[in-house]
């Protein structure tokens, strides 16, 4: 209880005083994948829509209590998950606590955490998102949903969620790869204009974390 109403609070200070961080999990997949990303987004975001998140994200463990210190968290990678029945645990209470997730499938990790979500929300399935909501409209409109970044298999891109009582706990992206949009300009070649819907869509996303 008394982490569950940490958090609570930490969503109500102002944003110099919030912090985001990277999910170090188990199971083999690279989860330390994309590390010019956060700092990217988070240089964007102080830049474009007024946050003054610190510099640096922070790296977590999803059963550590330091989960709830942050009111997002993100998740990326190519290979495989595990979450261990106290990472479950945790990542529940923080979530319902009003944690946010974002997890961002860099191409080879949607056969293993789909099963790993349905373990933290066995009632509550993945939904994908319609481009109505929120999350799609402001500070950035995006009319057609969630943008494509990267190619891979040609598949059209795609935003599932988790919610709780109509609020949106977890986002899940897929086929569309944000995480390699949002790094140095070097590291993939993308082109201004993909990298700029990339940094646009995750300002989205913060925004909606820090503003809803």
């Amino acid at each position: 209880m008394k982490k569950i109403f940490y958090l609570l609070v930490l969503l109500t200070l102002p944003a110099f005083a919030q912090e985001i961080a990277l999910v170090k999990y188990s199971g083999g997949g690279d989860w330390y994948a994309n590390p010019t990303s956060l700092p990217n987004l988070i240089k964007y975001c102080n830049a474009t829509i007024n946050t003054q998140i610190k510099l640096k994200p922070a790296v977590v463990e999803p059963s550590s209590p330091d989960l709830f210190s942050y009111p997002f968290i993100h998740m990326t990678g190519h290979g495989n998950v595990v979450f261990s029945d106290s990472d479950i645990d945790n990542l529940k209470k923080y979530l319902l606590a009003g944690g946010f997730l974002h997890i961002d499938d860099n191409y080879g990790m949607d056969q293993y955490i789909r099963k790993e979500i349905k373990k933290i929300f066995p009632n509550n399935p993945l939904t994908e998102i319609p481009s109505s909501h929120l999350i799609f409209q402001k500070p950035n409109s995006f009319p057609n949903g969630l943008p494509k970044i990267h190619e891979h298999d040609g598949k059209r891109p795609q935003a599932f969620g988790i919610f709780v009582d109509s609020k949106l706990v977890l986002l899940y992206t897929y086929e569309c790869d944000l995480g390699d949009g949002w790094e140095d300009a070097e590291v993939n070649n993308d082109p201004k204009e993909i990298r700029d819907k990339a940094l646009k869509m995750g300002a989205n996303i913060i925004s909606y974390i820090f503003n809803n």
